[in-house]
């Protein structure tokens, strides 16, 4: 009997600490290989042609080049390779953005050996996996009320609208709410994306007319 296919999984995160432990865990599994890791989306997406791996376990938020666009690149470059987000993040956006670019998987970072080792063998067969909090959230919004569209803000995204109605750039939204400036980007982005405006200026307008902010 033929022993089973190794699957090799690159790693990609720009926390150290967090491709350590994931190297460590990958080591308890016989069927698991550490191909490569990678530290920013853009060293992935050049990473992957040179260590050619089965699954890429993918971090969403990193500075410069984001989880969801190295994401896009490599389904789009490599095809074979399959891509399972693995990130602390359940907002919507997050998730349909990562499904949307490719990502067979969609999982959060507390999420146990056992079950991301799974998830791992589904995606090299082809086979989606979500975890439940992420499956939730798409639900919740196929059943929003569609009169509404665009206008379900939550309240980061408001404190993050009042700021930039304020003429703030992202560098000071995220000084001013303590944030990392991808996550400011992130945070305007999806207000954009919600409001259907084409830029910041017609999304404070957008807002200022139907009192979103004061």
């Amino acid at each position: 009997m033929s022993e089973a296919k190794t699957i090799r999984v690159m790693l990609v995160d720009d926390h150290a600490v967090v491709r350590s432990g994931l190297g460590a865990f990958l080591l308890a599994y016989d069927d698991l290989e550490l191909a490569g890791e990678a530290s920013s989306g853009e060293r992935a997406v050049a990473l992957c042609q040179q260590v050619q791996p089965d699954v890429v376990l993918m971090d969403l938020m990193m500075p410069g080049m984001d989880g969801v666009a190295a994401t896009k690149l490599i389904r789009e470059k490599y095809p074979a390779v399959q891509v399972v987000a693995l990130t602390s993040f359940k907002e919507k956006e997050m998730v349909e953005g990562a499904l949307q670019a490719g990502a067979i998987g969609y999982l959060l970072k507390d999420v146990s050996a056992d079950e991301l080792a799974r998830a791992i063998r589904a995606a090299a067969a082809g086979k989606p996996t979500l975890a439940s909090e992420a499956a939730q959230v798409l639900i919740q919004s196929t059943r929003a009320p569609a009169e509404k569209p665009g206008f379900d803000l939550t309240v980061r995204e408001r404190e993050v609208l009042a700021l930039m109605a304020e003429g703030l750039i992202n560098q000071q939204i995220a000084e001013r709410l303590v944030v990392s400036v991808s996550t400011a980007k992130f945070h305007v982005s999806s207000i954009l994306s919600k409001l259907g405006a084409a830029s910041r200026t017609e999304a404070v307008s957008i807002a200022l007319h139907h009192h979103l902010v004061e």
